[in-house]
């Protein structure tokens, strides 16, 4: 999707991602497929932290559960 085809509350994204975009171009001095490739490779690291953190919130949601449960029988 093109920043042109989002909603105006986006263009502060927008905005903010071709600033990114331009560090991760200039860090590779230009080399556009290198500068792709750590752009995913960094999005990739953040996405899996991201589930990490998930997975471990509904773990101590469960386990609140499971005692709230132990303690009404």
């Amino acid at each position: 999707m093109l920043c042109d085809d989002l909603p105006a509350a986006a263009e502060t994204w927008c905005a903010e991602a071709a600033v990114i975009a331009e560090a991760y171009r200039s860090a590779p001095r230009g080399d556009d497929w290198a500068a792709l490739v750590a752009a995913i490779a960094d999005a990739l690291v953040d996405l899996a932290a991201a589930e990490e953190r998930t997975e471990a919130v509904r773990r101590q949601v469960s386990r609140g559960y499971v005692r709230g449960a132990a303690g009404a029988a």
